[in-house]
C-alpha cells in the first residue's frame, strides 16, 4: 500500500508528502487512531514515501526499497510491538542499539507498534532516543489512545490522528465483523463462512481492518454484560483473539491471505 491508495486522509498525506519533498521531515511521529485502523499500513505507506527515489513524497509501490518494506524486509527499519501486555525497557533497549548502527542506505527508521503500552521506565528509556535522535532516524510511534503517553513524549513528537481508510466505512467494517462472529459463533457452514470474507479477501487493506475489527469484537465481549457476551468463555474468548493474533503473522510472513483468512475461519467457527 502506498499514498496514492489510501483514502479519507489526503490533508494529512499532502502535509507529510510536502514535507518528504521539501527535506523537511521530523525525526518523531505519533500517528494516533482507532484499533480497527491500520496504523501499521499507513506508517509503511509513509516509510515508503520517506524513501522512494522514483516517487519520493508518495512511493512508487515497485522500486526495491518500496518492496522491501511491502515484504518486511527492508533492511533499516526496525519493529517494536508488545511482550504480552506492554512494550518493555528491554524492547526499547535493544532498539536504541540497533539505531546507533550505520544504516545499509540513508537512514535507520523505527515502528512502534501499540506505543501506548510502553511501561513508563520504557517510555523514559525512549526520551533519551528522542532528546538526541542518531542523524537521520526516525521514530513513528503509533497509538490508540495516546493519553497514555507521558508529556515529554508527546512534546517531542509531531502528531496525527488518522481516519479510517479501508474501503467499507468504520462502522460497516465492525457490522461485518460482527456479523461474522455470529456466524461463527452459530457454528455456520464453511460455504456460509467463505461468502461472507468474499469481499473482504479482495483487498489488503480490508483484510487488515477485518482482523482489527473481529479482534475488537471480541474483546469488547469480555466487557459486554449483554446476553450475547453470555453465550462466550473467557478462555473462548482467549483463544479466538489468539488465532487471530496468529493469522496476522501468518500474512506477514507471506501466507496467502485467502488462505490465512479461511483458516482462521475453521480454526474459531469450528
Amino acid at each position: 500500500m502506498s499514498f496514492s491508495q489510501i483514502e479519507g486522509n489526503q490533508k494529512l498525506i499532502d502535509r507529510l508528502s510536502a514535507s518528504i519533498k521539501s527535506g523537511n521531515v521530523s525525526h518523531a511521529y505519533i500517528f494516533e487512531g482507532e484499533a480497527v485502523l491500520d496504523k501499521k499500513a499507513f506508517a509503511e505507506a509513509f516509510v515508503k514515501a520517506v524513501l522512494c527515489k522514483e516517487k519520493p513524497g508518495i512511493g512508487c509501490g515497485e522500486c526495491p526499497s518500496c518492496r522491501k518494506v511491502e515484504h518486511g524486509n527492508y533492511e533499516d527499519l526496525f519493529y517494536v510491538e508488545a511482550d504480552g501486555a506492554s512494550i518493555k525497557d528491554e524492547a526499547i533497549e535493544s532498539l536504541q542499539e540497533r539505531l546507533k548502527t550505520k544504516p545499509y542506505g540513508e537512514r535507520n527508521i523505527a515502528i512502534i507498534k501499540d506505543a501506548d503500552t510502553m511501561t513508563l521506565r520504557a517510555q523514559n528509556r525512549l526520551l533519551k532516543t528522542l532528546e538526541e535522535p542518531p542523524e537521520g532516524t526516525i521514530l513513528i510511534l503509533l497509538s490508540e489512545n495516546i493519553e497514555n503517553l507521558t508529556q515529554t513524549i508527546l512534546s517531542r513528537c509531531v502528531k496525527f490522528r488518522l481516519n479510517y481508510f479501508g474501503k467499507e466505512s468504520y462502522e460497516g467494517m465492525m457490522d461485518k465483523a460482527r456479523e461474522i462472529a455470529d456466524l461463527l459463533l452459530e457454528g455456520a457452514p464453511f460455504y456460509k463462512r467463505k461468502e461472507a470474507i468474499e469481499d473482504i479477501i479482495k483487498d489488503d487493506g480490508q483484510v487488515r481492518a477485518f482482523l482489527d475489527a473481529l479482534e475488537r469484537v471480541y474483546r469488547d465481549l469480555l466487557i459486554d454484560p449483554s446476553e450475547k457476551s453470555r453465550l462466550y468463555k473467557k478462555s473462548r474468548i482467549f483463544k479466538n483473539v489468539d488465532c487471530i493474533e496468529k493469522t496476522r503473522r501468518q500474512i506477514q510472513r507471506g501466507v496467502s491471505k485467502s488462505y490465512a483468512l479461511k483458516d482462521l475461519m475453521i480454526k474459531i467457527g469450528g
